[in-house]
């Protein structure tokens, strides 16, 4: 080995160890910075024309814009979480008086106006012919559920200083890109080892992609919550804040979705209201809650980020299940990259005329 040679092994085996070691030291605050360039992304176009209207002074825009997403986040969050508390332990007092003023007994009556009611009332028969231990174990079960969630949301409480560590994060890296995206960008755009016009392609089809995913996912998952909590306070639902909450998080899920809370507050309506409640729950959430995700998603999505169904399903979901609730977003980025470089291979060694076959002529 040359000494030029044992020079480079030795200068790429400490650079993979700084690497590795700027990577430890980066981890904690992955997520934080996903975050804060899918809002640095999305936002910046305000950025832009706020910079113009300040006649340049590019510092100033990026406070002040990371000031305003900072108060339009907080103040909401922070009443959701209190309301969510509240309405999250008061769930439990409303089954409670639901059970002491004898709905146990009256649930296999209740029962038969459900569609298919029949097949169900001898089994909720059964249940009820020990209603002591029915009545306990549905107040066990509606105490656990509702503990849970303040359990969680008082969990968020205790580990307040990682909270406010990570919002921070986010807050800190959103000014700088602000700042200095321009230049953080073309500086990125400048090392990537590719072709000019295969790296337009990649960021093209990433910009196309990001702006997609997060008009698909946020836009229909509020405006499904809204939809659905408009009904929940119409017809006069329980807890109608903490469902609508918990219909805007469970939206995005490929399976169930909304079904998963407006399909049981359907169920209750049912049994405890006039039939016509439950009647117009079923046909509010089945007809424009659902549709709204089926028309909306896919249009602002597909549209925008030209993926396969199906490879978008399972993106999303993967995503889900390995990153947490960013892995709605990132999933479906990561896949239009690969997507787009599956197709620059595809046409730069697989569209190109093979070699021609050597030809033998025979001699006499």
């Amino acid at each position: 080995m040359t000494r030029q040679q044992l020079f480079a092994v030795c200068f790429f085996a400490g650079l993979l160890v700084l690497l590795y070691q700027i990577a430890v030291i980066f981890s904690p605050f992955v997520r934080p910075v996903l975050w804060a360039v899918i809002l640095a992304h999305v936002t910046f176009p305000l950025h832009t024309k706020l910079t113009a209207v300040l006649k340049g002074r590019e510092t100033v825009s990026a406070g002040l814009l990371t000031l305003a997403i900072m108060a339009i986040v907080v103040v909401p969050v922070g009443l959701l979480i209190t309301l969510l508390i509240q309405e999250a332990g008061s769930a439990y007092n409303a089954v409670n008086g639901w059970v002491q003023s004898g709905g146990v007994k009256r649930l296999p009556q209740a029962i038969e106006l459900l569609p298919f009611g029949g097949y169900l009332k001898d089994l909720i028969a059964r249940l009820v012919a020990s209603p002591g231990d029915f009545e306990s174990f549905l107040l066990e079960g509606s105490k656990t559920v509702s503990g849970f969630a303040v359990g969680q949301l008082a969990g968020l409480a205790k580990d307040a200083f990682m909270l406010v560590v990570n919002f921070l994060v986010i807050m800190v890296t959103l000014f700088f890109f602000f700042k200095d995206g321009v230049r953080l960008y073309q500086g990125l755009y400048r090392v990537v080892p590719l072709e000019e016009i295969h790296k337009e392609r990649i960021f093209t089809r990433l910009d196309q992609t990001i702006r997609a995913v997060v008009k698909g996912i946020v836009i229909t998952a509020i405006a499904q919550g809204l939809l659905a909590g408009l009904a929940y306070a119409v017809l006069d639902v329980p807890v109608p804040v903490f469902l609508m909450a918990v219909t805007i998080v469970l939206a995005p899920l490929p399976f169930g979705g909304t079904a998963l809370v407006w399909g049981p507050v359907t169920l209750y309506l049912f049994w405890t209201g006039p039939m016509w409640k439950g009647i117009a729950m079923f046909a509010w959430g089945a007809g424009v809650v659902t549709t709204v995700d089926s028309v909306l998603r896919p249009m602002l999505i597909g549209q925008g980020a030209k993926l396969p169904v199906l490879f978008l399903f399972f993106s999303i979901l993967g995503g889900l299940g390995a990153y947490g609730l960013i892995g709605l977003f990132l999933g479906p980025i990561l896949l239009a990259i690969l997507l787009t470089a599956v197709q620059i291979y595809s046409e730069e060694y697989l569209s190109k005329p093979p070699p021609p076959s050597a030809t033998f002529k025979s001699t006499e």
